[in-house]
């Protein structure tokens, strides 16, 4: 008999879950069973405590806007809440979920997730890195702002146009140059000891995340272009 008492009590609760003092709340059908009724009051609780748990998850994020289809309108930073507790750990994760769920006309580049091809890279809270690497920061309190790499043009949204970036690269021939043909004149052997040599020249992924924090860089592209920033120094 009591149990039934006790599951009717519960059902009772559940219809009542979301009141805002648990400890206020009466429970007339468990007056008789003060175990009920403290059962009762913690289910009511923990309910509370997973509600206010949800809406710490709720973020927002500033993404920057802007679209050729209207060259007139201003730039803007377009705001989305989101649910992190269904979302990705990774800023990439929450591009994919707002572009698939919120905003079908968010643009942004993207390709391995892996951090290896550079076309996820975009300023985040002040940062210029790789969408898919950089974890999105927890603190619900304050919104993250997402903008595109600085100091380039803009062709949409996050995405901006490379060209002359892709064209300083080239001017710098980033590649193994030989001073003399192979002795058997078949192939070009490589040791060991001299593989290791190449370790820290050729791990760029030409993602500009480090040409577009540097200040002369800016100064060039502003000009003429003609300084190659960073990135080439390391990849030549």
């Amino acid at each position: 008999m009591s149990k039934s008492l006790l599951h009717h009590g519960y059902n009772k609760v559940a219809r009542i879950l979301g009141r805002t003092d648990s400890k206020k709340q009466n429970f007339p059908v468990l007056e008789d069973h003060p175990v009920g009724q403290e059962l009762a009051k913690e289910a009511v609780e923990a309910h509370g405590t997973i509600q206010s748990n949800i809406k710490k998850l709720m973020k927002e994020f500033k993404i920057y806007r802007w679209s050729p289809d209207h060259p007139n309108n201003k730039r803007y930073l377009e705001s989305y809440i989101i649910d992190l507790s269904n979302c990705g750990p990774m800023v990439l994760d929450l591009l994919q979920k707002i572009k698939a769920e919120d905003d079908p006309s968010l643009s942004y580049r993207r390709s391995c997730r892996e951090g290896i091809c550079g076309s996820c890279a975009m300023n985040i809270d002040g940062t210029k890195t790789a969408a898919c690497l950089k974890p999105i920061d927890p603190d619900t309190s304050r919104p993250t702002i997402i903008t595109p790499l600085p100091h380039m043009f803009v062709i949409k949204d996050l995405v901006v146009d490379l060209t002359n970036f892709y064209q300083q690269y080239k001017l710098i021939e980033p590649w193994l140059k030989t001073r003399k043909a192979p002795e058997d004149g078949r192939e070009y052997r490589q040791s060991p000891a001299d593989r290791k040599k190449l370790d820290g020249l050729y791990e760029c992924i030409l993602c500009a995340c480090c040409t577009t924090s540097c200040p002369p860089q800016l100064c060039s592209m502003l000009i003429d272009g003609s300084l190659t920033g960073k990135m080439f120094i390391t990849s030549n």
